[in-house]
């Protein structure tokens, strides 16, 4: 059995992460910090992942090299893990189960840029109902048009519609009630009263994108979520409401999306999120003069990277202590956690 001089072995790839990540790690004794090559030298990552016992992975599915996915496949070569720390809310590069079955923790940054994503929300509303993309194009690219052309809306007085009401979309609730909307939610995994304390009114999926001038999506993607928002659901919603999404690419249908804009049911959608990122330039979708349309970066600020990288090497440095931190995804395995933990470190 070892003795606490044994330093905790810390990986992470070579992605733009911010500073404060490594200046956190370097500050911990107990952890010593390995920056591999996400590409072009894979038998040293390979080998340093082999002796890590915490590797800080990028949420980014398009990003992440395949071999660097935390799969069976990855777990299986990697014996010394005992924790994976996502850099997000989100944690689509990581098989949750299978880290489960080997007793390993998972942690995500669950509210780090909560902020930055609720703002962007408004961001891509507001563009959307001011027309504020189609007026810059008009400015820069035409002449000959009236003000009433370009003719947007207010949002004071109109309801929205928040599907997820985690940490992003409870913050989202609060900035709505600043710009005088009625906020409705759906949320399976709340309680009508915890969705009260968070500032929303419950309303089941069919109630919300009937009554929702805007629909704004915050849960996350897995199997259950999945094209939860289809041609069915959009149909559902208000003539001329506006579709919003800063969760996940693949939790609304992008064809029905489509549809239900060309034909004008819709008024018009806010997407940071796609199935493929960064989407084709000849997507459907961006073909589509009332669609704004932004590459995944709602969370992508200064202060939210800033917050994500900080929660990520606090969270690894108290479980590399044996402490239990803040979001972990799994609880379940926190007891074959600590056993771990303890063999190597205890």
């Amino acid at each position: 059995m070892n003795t606490h001089s044994h330093l905790a072995q810390v990986c992470r790839l070579d992605f733009w992460i911010n500073p404060v990540f490594d200046e956190v790690v370097a500050s911990h004794p107990h952890l010593a910090l390995n920056v591999l090559a996400r590409r072009g030298d894979d038998d040293r990552t390979l080998a340093a992942l082999r002796a890590a016992h915490a590797y800080h992975v990028t949420a980014a599915k398009d990003e992440l090299p395949a071999p660097w996915f935390v799969n069976s496949q990855l777990i299986e070569q990697c014996p010394n893990l005992l924790c994976i720390s996502s850099g997000g809310a989100g944690y689509d590069t990581v098989d949750v189960e299978a880290c489960s079955r080997a007793g390993i923790a998972v942690v995500n940054q669950a509210g780090a840029n909560a902020h930055s994503v609720a703002e962007h929300t408004f961001a891509l509303l507001l563009a959307v109902v001011k027309r504020v993309v189609e007026s810059d194009n008009k400015l820069r690219h035409e002449s000959g048009f009236t003000r009433e052309a370009l003719m947007g809306d207010e949002i004071y007085g109109g309801t929205i519609g928040l599907i997820g009401l985690g940490e992003i979309g409870t913050r989202t609730a609060r900035v709505a009630q600043g710009f005088g909307l009625t906020v409705l939610a759906y949320d399976p995994l709340l309680s009508p009263e915890q969705i009260r304390e968070r500032g929303a009114q419950p309303a089941t999926l069919e109630a919300l994108l009937q009554q929702s001038d805007f629909v704004s999506l915050h849960c996350p993607l897995n199997t259950s979520t999945y094209h939860m928002i289809g041609a069915e659901q959009f149909a559902a919603m208000k003539p001329g409401a506006v579709f919003i999404s800063t969760a996940r690419g693949g939790i609304h249908d992008e064809a029905a999306l489509y549809n239900a804009l060309s034909e004008g049911h819709l008024r018009g959608a806010g997407l940071d999120v796609w199935e493929v990122e960064p989407p084709r330039q000849d997507a459907p979708l961006m073909t589509l003069a009332n669609v704004v349309a932004t590459f995944h970066t709602a969370g992508v600020t200064h202060g939210g990277r800033r917050n994500v990288a900080r929660s990520s090497a606090n969270q690894i440095a108290a479980m590399m202590r044996g402490e239990r931190p803040p979001h972990l995804i799994n609880p379940e395995v926190w007891e074959v956690f600590r056993d771990r933990w303890g063999s190597v470190f205890g």
